[in-house]
């Protein structure tokens, strides 16, 4: 039987460059998918670069997105030679509208506190904005200005990096839900999909939502993967507008929602936050919330068309961080709940695990990440010795 290098069980944004960067070194790799590879929370994600988190759960990200973020630009444009190139990257900076009347109260303090974290933001009049921006709503009180932040339409990225992929040899098998991991004692030896083993010396789960639902075949009542990755989904209600009346250059966003511009003119609006389980249902509740946003934001854009809604599942954690870095068992990497910043933490979170398997070694700045944080709360876990 054939043995694999690594095999990534998780075609989305975050397997896919894992993918990516280990057969840009030399390592037979295989990606398994339990649909069709990028089209789970990755396809659905709106594409905003931004290392600003959204809540004080996110501070610890920061270091983690300003890096992805440089990475961004080699990123692309190594997709780019090795399938072919899509330019929907674009680095325009974004603007944060304030409402209501405690408005530069409320932009001020952001400003204090995105440049103690090193964020680049500027408070800007309103009049400046508006002329980089003519859509911006006269019911803005004050607004800021992040000149750093970049944009990536997902599915084009998704697209050229799946090509990509396939050009490095990759082999990529779609329908093909993972159940199991194997293993031989603390080693991890490959995986179960679809009833077929899997040999592998590395196996790497980055399964988004569905990562703790599997399950190690080689503990009494097949034990789940939850132990490391206690993933669990959030939907995400999400539309896209088409408007002959305005064309945005630039992300708007407040802290109701946020406008995202696509290169062919079209705007993302979102999104929705909710605990619903696997549902990935639209409601009209859910859309019209979007909808407020978006109109309050700019509100030209009452008179678009709605040309496209959706919703996906962003895979969340207990502590809202990422799971990144090695189990307890020889060989298994945990790569996964990036909740909305899987898109943003693609590149470095593929060069964490691309260094694992190179050098043995993990960076300082991503030992928060570490799986073992949640299974060190089963007191019944043996633990073993971290092997790379």
């Amino acid at each position: 039987m054939k043995v694999f290098d690594v095999a990534i069980i998780g075609g989305g944004i975050i397997g896919s460059s894992i993918a990516f960067e280990l057969a840009a070194e030399k390592l037979d790799v295989v990606l398994l998918d339990r649909e069709e590879p990028g089209r789970g929370a990755s396809w659905a994600a709106a594409g905003m670069l931004s290392p600003a988190p959204d809540s004080p759960d996110a501070l610890p990200i920061v270091p983690l997105a300003k890096e992805s973020l440089q990475l961004y630009p080699q990123f692309i444009g190594r997709i780019e030679e090795a399938s072919e190139p899509f330019m929907h990257f674009a680095s325009e900076g974004a603007f944060q509208i304030f409402l209501g009347s405690h408005a530069e109260i409320d932009r001020d303090k952001m400003v204090a506190d995105l440049k103690t974290l090193g964020i680049e933001i500027e408070p800007v009049p309103l009049d400046a904005a508006r002329q980089m921006e003519n859509a911006i709503s006269p019911s803005a009180q004050a607004a800021a200005w992040l000149s750093r932040e970049s944009t990536v339409d997902p599915r084009s990225l998704m697209a050229a990096l799946l090509a990509a992929l396939r050009h490095r040899d990759v082999e990529i098998r779609a329908g093909c839900p993972v159940t199991s991991i194997s293993r031989q004692g603390a080693t991890c030896t490959g995986l179960t999909a679809g009833g077929e083993k899997v040999k592998a010396k590395i196996v790497i789960v980055a399964a988004g939502c569905h990562s703790g639902t599997l399950v190690d075949e080689n503990v009494v009542a097949n034990e789940r993967l939850s132990r490391y990755a206690p993933t669990h989904p959030v939907r995400g209600q999400m539309l896209s507008l088409d408007s002959g009346e305005i064309r945005l250059g630039r992300v708007l966003r407040s802290e109701r929602g946020y406008l995202v511009p696509r290169h062919e003119g079209r705007i993302v609006a979102g999104s929705t936050i909710e605990d619903v389980g696997f549902d990935k249902s639209l409601t009209a509740g859910g859309i019209r919330k979007i909808l407020d946003a978006a109109i309050e934001l700019a509100p030209e854009l009452a008179n678009a068309r709605i040309v496209e809604t959706w919703a996906g599942l962003r895979p969340a954690t207990p502590d809202n961080l990422p799971i990144i870095g090695p189990a307890d068992i020889k060989g298994l990497f945990i790569a996964t709940g990036h909740y909305r910043n899987g898109i943003l933490l693609a590149p470095v979170t593929a060069k964490i695990v691309r260094d694992w398997i190179r050098d043995n070694r993990m960076p300082a700045n991503a030992e928060i990440f570490s799986p073992l944080r949640f299974a060190s709360h089963n007191p019944q876990r043996k633990t073993a010795k971290n092997c790379g």
